[in-house]
């Protein structure tokens, strides 16, 4: 199910020079922002989980994934290079599936890493705040890789879209608008987050057992509609 090829040509392409500075772009702004209040405000563990709720998980997170998720396929499918990869004799769910454990993984790195670096700027890991939003962000990229995989597979402008959903949906709606809550990763992430904090200043609107149901059918039938998708990508010889 897994193709170390495949693996390495999509890390080439999401790790590119341009690509990379891109996506190291957020989690410095993140860290510098940790300092800042940091250094004006001391450690606060309210400000802390504000921060970290606000602008990694609501913000960061999701903009990551989506250049990663939709990196991982899209432009290989708009540019037709990916007929290279669909001529070799590699099952196509497996093309899927691997590029889906390089888009977490990237996922992880540039959201998980930072959003644990500033939490413990910002107050210490007061009150398990640093480790949870972390884990939050794990449990985030796992979803957000799958769906914005998903997108790269069927819309040509699946990078838009995708921005559209991580800024308009998820930050703002999924943060603001009652009902739109319970359909959002960030909370079902957040549901994950509040049980490994065990307090008051990380909650959810989502129940721990919802959350986790919800993750994992995304997640699932995220992957396989994209493995279906790219079953019917046709060769020209196979026409």
């Amino acid at each position: 199910m897994y193709d170390p090829t495949v693996a390495r040509l999509t890390y080439r392409a999401l790790l590119g020079r341009r690509r990379a500075l891109i996506l190291g772009a957020l989690p410095m702004l993140l860290i510098v922002i940790a300092v800042a209040v940091r250094g004006l405000a001391g450690a606060d563990d309210q400000t802390a989980s504000d921060l970290l709720g606000g602008l990694a998980l609501a913000t960061m997170v999701p903009i990551i994934g989506v250049i990663a998720g939709t990196g991982a396929i899209g432009p290989e499918i708009d540019d037709g290079s990916v007929v290279y990869l669909l001529s070799k004799p590699i099952k196509r769910p497996t093309i899927i599936f691997t590029k889906l454990i390089v888009a977490i993984a990237v996922t992880m790195v540039f959201s998980a890493v930072p959003t644990l670096i500033a939490g413990f700027i910002l107050n210490g890991n007061g009150q398990q705040v640093a480790v949870a939003y972390t884990v939050a962000a794990l449990v985030a990229s796992i979803a957000y890789a799958a769906l914005f995989l998903l997108l790269g597979t069927v819309s040509r402008h699946a990078v838009v879209f995708g921005l559209v959903y991580a800024l308009v949906w998820e930050a703002l709606f999924g943060s603001l608008v009652p009902g739109a809550r319970t359909l959002s990763v960030q909370q079902w992430s957040l549901a994950v987050a509040q049980k490994v904090s065990g307090g008051d200043l990380v909650s959810s609107d989502v129940g721990l057992t919802t959350a986790t149901v919800l993750l994992v059918a995304v997640t699932v039938l995220a992957t396989w509609f994209a493995g279906q998708k790219l079953r019917s990508l046709k060769l020209a010889g196979e026409e």
